[in-house]
């Protein structure tokens, strides 16, 4: 077999065997199949695409590439929720404390930010303490005791996926179904959750830049899960304008406990009750109305909010500003950012958006860059909303006044106001 041969025939447009897809995953791994070679692969993937086997295999073939988790002891109760990525998204520290209040076990891993979207991982670091890294027997340990543990991203899960996005990231082959669908779950099926939902993005702030796109991925990867024994559903959700009226690291902390104090955002709190309903009614085999009761339960009680704060010590985390909210918003320097104009609010460009808070030092344009947790923005007006100029529009955030400059410009793309008010937008636009 001859990784020129396995180039050849996908970019004839033919399909690949079972062999062929791990003689060249693991030729790569190894050394003998060249990062050009695989390079040729990838676009000849990126123009040919895969079919539904060809997707599996790829799959398979990634996830074995490295270490996996066995969380078989907690059958289907054991859990996990993928977001595709976007702006101001912090529904896993929603929703992982709700469905574990409510008996689910999430064995969670999850990654930094980079680029315009935010990390998970980082989020919970600006909670003074948190540890993001833990031994297999802290996290399943962890896990058996009070239902949930997130960490960061072992090095040693699905290694032949980061390698590949490595090169994915400089040769223009990130926008592939196939490529993107297999990376994600080569990472969820390793981390070996049961029951998965997932939020597939659409939209300004998300890879897929629309519905017809975000569903192709959606049923991509429920496929995939389903070919594994996994139960899996999708929503696919809108990401053109940012999530909830946050971006930024401890400001997505404190907004996510407004959300389980049942005083958050309302697009935020109905997406997080729908994503933590579908995760209860797939793993505790309940209606989905029933789950939607138990969840709604769980917040108003006051169960989810005890739950995440018994999470966040259990990981050496400061749980004071979980008692008090408002020190997570204490950066050094705050500005407001005013309209320049009189109208409606007709978009809210989501990128744009996570890019200033970036440019304020809330994220990272290199891997190894250091953020501000105190970084980010605050929305004081909603898509839709009507604006007067001088009304302020944003709160910005951060420990160097130096970078307003920059911020305020790239929010001056962010914002379009017209005379006539816009239609609402959709939330949740279908699920699979």
């Amino acid at each position: 077999m001859r990784i020129y041969d396995i180039i050849y025939k996908k970019r004839m447009g033919k399909t690949l065997t079972k062999e062929e897809i791990e003689f060249a995953i693991n030729g790569y791994m190894s050394g003998d199949v060249a990062d050009y070679q695989i390079s040729a692969l990838l676009m000849a993937i990126c123009f040919n695409s895969m079919n539904e086997q060809e997707i599996f295999y790829l799959t398979d073939a990634m996830m074995r590439s490295g270490d996996t988790v066995d969380l078989s002891r907690f059958g289907n109760l054991s859990v996990d929720k993928h977001s595709t990525g976007g702006v101001g998204d912090k529904t896993t520290l929603i929703v992982a404390p709700i469905v574990a209040s409510l008996g689910c076990k999430v064995a969670k891993m999850s990654g930094r930010g980079l680029g315009h979207t935010g990390g998970t991982v980082d989020k919970l670091e600006s909670l003074n303490g948190y540890r993001s890294s833990l031994s297999s027997n802290e996290f399943l340990g962890q896990v058996e005791k009070i239902g949930i543990a997130v960490t960061g991203q072992s090095g040693n899960f699905a290694p032949a996926d980061k390698k590949l996005y490595a090169l994915r990231d400089v040769t223009a082959t990130v926008d592939s179904i196939p490529l993107i669908a297999s990376s994600i779950m080569s990472k969820k099926l390793a981390s070996g959750a049961h029951s998965i939902v997932l939020d597939v993005k659409c939209g300004s702030g998300a890879f897929m830049k629309n519905e017809a796109d975000a569903k192709a991925l959606a049923s991509a990867m429920i496929d995939i899960g389903n070919k594994f024994g996994r139960r899996v559903r999708a929503l696919i959700t809108n990401m053109d304008v940012p999530l909830g009226n946050f971006v930024g690291n401890s400001l997505e902390v404190y907004e996510a406990v407004q959300v389980l104090s049942g005083m958050g955002e309302a697009n935020l709190t109905e997406l997080c009750i729908s994503l933590a309903s579908n995760i209860v009614s797939i793993s505790l085999g309940v209606d989905i109305d029933k789950a939607r009761e138990m969840v709604e339960d769980s917040i108003s009680s006051g169960l989810a909010l005890n739950k995440m704060k018994e999470w966040i010590n259990a990981q050496g985390g400061d749980i004071s500003p979980l008692n008090e909210p408002d020190l997570l918003l204490g950066a050094k320097f705050k500005k407001e950012y005013k309209a320049k104009s009189s109208g409606y609010i007709s978009k809210i460009n989501a990128e744009c958006v996570g890019i200033a808070s970036m440019l304020l030092g809330a994220g990272r344009a290199k891997k190894d860059d250091i953020i501000d947790y105190s970084a980010g923005i605050e929305l004081k007006c909603c898509y839709s909303d009507y604006v007067n100029q001088g009304d302020t529009v944003c709160v910005l955030y951060t420990s160097n006044d130096s970078l307003f400059n920059a911020c305020e410009k790239k929010l001056d793309e962010a914002f379009s106001l017209s005379e006539a008010k816009p239609e609402s937008n959709t939330l949740i636009y279908d699920t699979l």
